[in-house]
């Protein structure tokens, strides 16, 4: 899973210069951007959200699927 080019500040704003949209996520989203840019895996992604922010997997597993489930429905997967 691929994310398109978005420009991400260090903040969590993130910018979308296909539509001129912007909007902004918080620190579990911004992480979740970067690992989608470095095309790292969901399962990955998913452990990596447990040990940083000491929730649990299920937590981390609905947490992950939903953030996907959004960039897909405004268009922000490759």
């Amino acid at each position: 899973m691929k994310i398109k080019d978005l420009a991400i500040s260090d903040t969590g704003f993130v910018f979308n210069p296909y539509t001129g949209e912007s909007f902004t996520v918080n620190a579990v989203g911004f992480k979740i951007l970067q690992l989608l840019k470095n095309e790292v895996a969901q399962e990955d992604i998913v452990t990596r959200i447990t040990e940083e922010f000491e929730v649990s997997k299920e937590q981390a597993e609905k947490d992950v699927q939903d953030f996907i489930y959004m960039l897909e429905k405004y268009e922000l997967l490759a």
